[in-house]
């Protein structure tokens, strides 16, 4: 039973009316949100266009209520390696936060069945902005409507509606004069599991803009046999810890084994090139028995 039939089983036990908001998920990199398709899932803005446009698609058969707000919050880590992203409204303290001087035009609009919405956004950045890049999160909204549920009849009648809230948040980098990235490997550790193995990997960027790139890792065995290969698309703003799990059976190979990670700016397929900047490769091996 997913987690909405138990909500729903409970809450039919009750002889009350309820309205719930449910399902408000922070999808980072995804685009379907509640029956609305958002793109791009980056938006890159300059000092030469200060002008970026999202497009809002509604697939629904029923018409969409969208707005649209500006946050901020970077891809964090914990000492395992575990990603996470905390939006903030206020009490934004980085330099390199865009939130206060980026607009979204309009904020709110009901997107009709099939149609397409832009939402424009426009910098207008402080004077004497440094160099470097910029960030904001593009936080849509998609409200689905009120849905009205079945009800017993006599003393378990209940009166029921769900209203579903779907959010994604997308991110916005705003690039100002000469930007340049660099990334350095500032932890490295592997170490063999039930499943496989496990590598964690801190990463410094010591550029002013985001390292955008692709994170592989490939596995052999003492026979010099290729295990497998893994890759991850990863996004380094200042630093991060990104643990990557490879499973693989052991017991089909032969110890020690090697695993080979490798991050490089090129290669990313989901960034148009004009818009990728062009870093350092880092690489390095490492032996787990």
């Amino acid at each position: 039973m997913s987690f909405t039939q138990r909500f729903l089983a409970h809450a039919a036990r009750g002889r009350w009316l309820f309205t719930a908001a449910l399902l408000s998920c922070f999808l980072i990199a995804g685009k379907l949100v509640g029956g609305v398709l958002v793109a791009p899932t980056v938006i890159f803005i300059s000092d030469i266009n200060r002008t970026g446009r999202l497009e809002v698609q509604n697939t629904a058969n029923e018409p969409r209520e969208v707005t649209v707000r500006l946050a901020y919050g970077l891809p964090q880590s914990d000492s395992l390696g575990n990603i996470y992203v905390n939006l903030k409204d206020s009490n934004i303290t980085d330099p390199k936060a865009a939130v206060d001087w980026i607009k979204a035009f309009p904020r709110k609009v009901i997107v009709p069945p099939g149609g397409t919405q832009v939402i424009r956004m426009v910098a207008r950045p402080p004077k004497d902005l440094p160099d470097g890049e910029y960030w904001a999160r593009v936080v849509v909204t998609s409200r689905e409507g009120t849905t009205e549920l079945p009800s017993p009849e006599g003393d378990q009648a209940i009166e029921t509606r769900l209203n579903m809230v779907m959010q994604t948040a997308l991110m916005l980098k705003y690039r100002n004069g000469e930007c340049m990235t660099r990334l350095e490997l500032t932890h490295r550790d592997a170490w063999l599991t039930e499943e496989g193995m496990s590598v964690l990997l801190g990463m410094s960027n010591l550029g002013n803009a985001s390292y955008m790139g692709i994170l592989t890792c490939t596995v052999t065995d003492a026979d010099n046999q290729q295990v497998l290969e893994k890759y991850l698309n990863i996004a380094v703003y200042d630093h991060l810890r990104r643990r990557v799990d490879l499973e693989f059976d052991r017991s089909e190979y032969r110890a020690p084994f090697k695993v080979a990670v490798s991050v490089s700016s090129e290669g990313r397929t989901d960034v148009a090139p004009e818009d990728l900047i062009v870093g350092n490769d880092v690489s390095y091996t490492m032996t787990v028995e």
